[in-house]
């Protein structure tokens, strides 16, 4: 009898088991790689089949609020494109699924993101929104067969010759000159280099010098700040500002650039800043509360400043679904994943990278014209998307146009 009961009762605990275990249907989130899956909010999908689109970025670390930025623009485009019924690809309709992932803006992340993205959830397109998450994923897109959707301006990007990398923003290298000379005719001709110690970072100041120092500037003092470490910008400004410098070149992430100019003022700093285009004026204006401490800075002008027939209805949209104005990292999001969509319909294929790849161009003619954000001059042959160089100052408290035609 005693054996009967141990009997039922082994049965009855094997029965509860079975219905408290997870029955979803997602992956399961991975806590190898420290990272956080999550897909788009779409509430209904259009009929037919999907196409898993990826990304890879910074959404938790002092770099969050640019990663949600970047990631904002290509939701509500996929949200939009399975809202109005999906899209047609050789007779057959498919919808989108965004599948997200946290980097932390850390590279080694990055690579480790992307190869999950590839290999559980089939990724065509992989999008990355930091030059060291970049250049980890080229190591092996190739070979993986994904394209990268590369959101950043450092121009080693292209220059890599990776035929499935298309560059989002045009190249930083633009800026150095116009950015230099309005400065230098402003303020002086000593600056004192501050930007992010990301590899981003050197990059531009590596380009940067050079450029100064030959339009007859003197670089004064060199140093870089780790945000990913760094609250405190005391010493370092100190150490800059005892050299005395009419210029300071700063840049990263808005959020803590912009503190990093906070500081500069309130040490006594009277100068201009001369700000790398990761940053932006406007997001810049919102962390401090106003313009003030912004005053004599140049940097990219914000999208919110160049409002034209391709790019209003997006702006409005975008102010009414997030309740503020986006910026560039949304608008070329928003744009490129339209764009990505264009030459998937032009190839015949949502999952072919190469074919994919080879139509851009075609997917950028046939752009809607109100997804044209930005108005793109040319593909280039490595893969870039360039445009006019839109440029803004701030000058007696307002953010001005200075773009160079």
């Amino acid at each position: 009898m005693k054996k009967l009961v141990y009997f039922f009762a082994f049965v009855l605990i094997f029965m509860l088991a079975a219905c408290s275990g997870n029955t979803s249907t997602e992956p399961a989130n991975q806590s190898e790689g420290n990272t956080e899956e999550t897909t788009s909010n779409t509430e209904e999908k259009p009929a037919g089949e999907v196409v898993n689109i990826g990304y890879s970025g910074p959404l938790s670390g002092p770099a969050a609020y640019y990663g949600e930025n970047t990631l904002s623009g290509l939701s509500m485009a996929v949200d939009e494109i399975n809202n109005n019924g999906g899209f047609e690809v050789d007779g057959k309709n498919y919808s989108l699924n965004l599948v997200s992932l946290d980097d932390k803006y850390l590279p080694n992340e990055t690579g480790a993101n992307a190869k999950r993205l590839v290999q559980e959830d089939k990724t065509p397109i992989i999008f990355v929104p930091h030059s060291g998450g970049i250049f980890a994923t080229q190591v092996f897109n190739l070979q993986e067969k994904f394209i990268i959707g590369a959101y950043s301006s450092e121009p080693k990007i292209t220059e890599q010759g990776n035929p499935l990398t298309l560059r989002i923003p045009p190249k930083y290298s633009s800026y150095i000159e116009p950015f230099s000379k309005y400065q230098m005719e402003r303020f002086g001709k000593k600056i004192a280099m501050l930007p992010t110690a990301s590899q981003y970072g050197k990059d531009w100041a590596a380009l940067l010098e050079p450029g100064w120092k030959d339009l007859g500037g003197e670089v004064v003092y060199k140093g870089s700040i780790d945000f990913s470490k760094d609250t405190d910008f005391f010493t370092i400004v100190t150490n800059a500002l005892k050299e005395k410098p009419d210029v300071l070149f700063v840049g990263g992430p808005s959020e803590p650039t912009a503190l990093v100019i906070k500081q500069a003022r309130e040490l006594g700093f009277k100068g201009g800043f001369l700000i790398m285009d990761q940053a932006k004026l406007d997001e810049i204006e919102a962390v401090l509360g106003g313009p003030d401490l912004v005053e004599g800075s140049v940097g990219v002008l914000p999208l919110i400043h160049s409002k034209n027939d391709g790019n209003a209805k997006f702006i409005e949209d975008y102010a009414a679904a997030q309740g503020k104005n986006p910026g560039s990292e949304a608008g070329y999001h928003y744009m490129a994943m339209y764009l990505f969509v264009e030459a998937m319909k032009a190839a015949g294929s949502v999952d072919d990278p190469d074919a994919i790849m080879a139509k851009v161009e075609e997917g950028l003619n046939n752009l809607p014209a109100d997804k044209r954000i930005y108005e793109i001059t040319e593909i280039e042959e490595n893969g870039g998307l360039t445009t006019e160089l839109r440029m803004g100052v701030v000058e007696d408290g307002k953010i001005v146009d200075k773009s160079v035609q």
